[in-house]
């Protein structure tokens, strides 16, 4: 329903990591957040993205928690949307995917994101 590739690191990119979570943004990304960002190939979604589905970043799958009610249109027009791997169950932020609550996995230039 959704697959893209990480195309480009920003210099801080991990700089969340702490706090759990993964920015995404598509090459158009602005130049204050580029940063901050994992740049990936702004691909159509296909489908809803729903908690049924799953995310995959190379070879590791995660359960979708909840979905922010901005996520699809967000991945779809900008590739733009924060993964939070902190387990909620409540959308905080419009624009967030939230997962398991588990470490922020290795991205890296090449990383295949795919939700399905």
């Amino acid at each position: 329903m959704y697959q893209t590739e990480v195309i480009n690191l920003g210099q801080d990119a991990n700089a969340f990591a702490e706090e759990k979570m993964v920015i995404l943004f598509g090459s158009n990304a602005p130049a204050e957040l580029e940063d901050y960002c994992y740049i990936i190939n702004v691909n159509p979604v296909e489908e809803d993205i729903t908690e049924t589905n799953k995310l995959i970043i190379d070879d590791q799958t995660f359960e979708i928690t909840k979905v922010g009610n901005a996520v699809n249109k967000n991945l779809n027009n900008l590739g733009h949307i924060t993964l939070k791997f902190d387990g909620s169950t409540e959308a905080e932020q419009s624009g967030t995917l939230y997962l398991e609550d588990t470490e922020v996995p290795n991205i890296d230039v090449g990383s295949k994101i795919t939700i399905k």
